[in-house]
């Protein structure tokens, strides 16, 4: 892709334990461009979490240890900067909203307080200025009442409020890249529609990039450009989102989406569970859970992301390696074709 704002090379993330080294990224490679939405998909424990706060370093370490080829912001390697070049990047340039606002916010402060200190870690501005820049955020966020809302505390806001406060704090630097970690998980539906809303507006209005974290495959086709699908630390396909959601071509890819209402069978479900990060199986990571698993997929090491037809959709399956037939895949007709959209289409078309 041309022109990409973030790019992450062989993303490896590790945890020491008592029990052993947990190894819950392990290898990820994906890139965001300017004013593009990614997402990575997955479902709980693959690994999307660690991947997107791997890229800033927020992970504590001790005990979680980082590595990775390179890890490219704006055409400069991140990982190679000292933490003070860090921190000017971390808040300023990425931005991120954490997925539980509830924890994200200090409850002895109020909002106002909260978002003016993120104000003024990024700026000169006074304390009057930026109290202003936070009653503006507020209103641009959509909070009702944003200059009474000021100066209320957390325990006065509704859950969608809350959250509308977190990502006014993201934006109080007008961060090139936001990167947002299921931020409408805890959220009724309605709520949930008018924070992804929100996230589009802000994002045109600014000028971002996003990198969106998620298990819900509804969220990623209304807002994905592109589409990283992750599992037990390894990336099992991605491409855009038309890719996915009309050829899904890996196994695991396929189950998520039979498990979406109205696909699949009445009760879809994935048989088993996630493998063992501290002792990860040898060959493909879903292999013991695929329908489709023969014995070369539990040799060697994860396959590699074979290209299809020469587009950028990548498919980690032996099934798509050089001289292999993927037709038992391509056959599988409840696979084919999946679209969470009654009408056949997509938001935008």
């Amino acid at each position: 892709m041309a022109d990409e704002l973030l790019e992450v090379e062989n993303l490896r993330t590790q945890f020491d334990t008592d029990e052993g080294t947990v190894h819950a990224v392990d290898g990820v490679d994906f890139s965001v461009g300017r004013d593009e939405t990614v997402c990575i998909v997955g479902e709980s424990g693959s690994g999307k979490t660690v991947a997107s706060e791997s890229v800033t370093k927020l992970i504590r370490m001790p005990p979680g240890r980082i590595d990775a080829d390179a890890v490219r912001f704006d055409g400069t390697d991140i990982y190679s900067m000292s933490e003070k070049q860090l921190r000017q990047v971390r808040g300023r340039r990425i931005s991120n909203i954490f997925q539980n606002p509830q924890g994200a916010l200090n409850p002895v402060y109020t909002v106002g307080w909260q978002i003016v200190e993120a104000v003024q870690m990024h700026s000169e501005k006074s304390d009057r200025e930026a109290r202003e820049r936070a009653v503006e955020l507020l209103d641009r966020v959509g909070l009702p009442n944003p200059g009474t809302a000021v100066d209320e505390y957390p325990h006065e806001l509704s859950g969608g409020q809350k959250q509308r406060v977190i990502i006014a704090m993201a934006l109080a630097s007008e961060p090139d890249l936001l990167i947002a970690d299921e931020p409408t998980t805890a959220l009724d539906v309605t709520i949930q529609a008018q924070i992804l809303d929100l996230i589009r507006e802000i994002q045109e209005d600014y000028g971002m990039s996003v990198l969106f974290i998620t298990h819900d495959l509804g969220v990623v086709a209304e807002i994905a450009d592109r589409v990283v699908v992750m599992y037990a630390g390894k990336v099992m396909e991605k491409g855009d989102v038309y890719s996915i959601f009309e050829n899904p071509s890996h196994p695991y890819t396929k189950a998520l989406l039979n498990c979406l209402p109205g696909h699949g069978d009445l009760m879809g479900r994935i048989g088993g569970s996630l493998p063992s990060p501290l002792d990860p199986p040898d060959g493909c990571r879903f292999a013991d859970r695929c329908d489709y698993v023969r014995e070369e997929c539990r040799q060697g090491e994860q396959p590699p992301l074979h290209e299809l037809d020469g587009t950028d959709h990548r498919v980690s399956c032996v099934y798509y390696a050089p001289g292999a037939d993927p037709s038992p895949l391509q056959g599988d007709a409840d696979g084919q074709g999946s679209n969470v959209y009654s009408d056949g289409g997509y938001p935008d078309e």
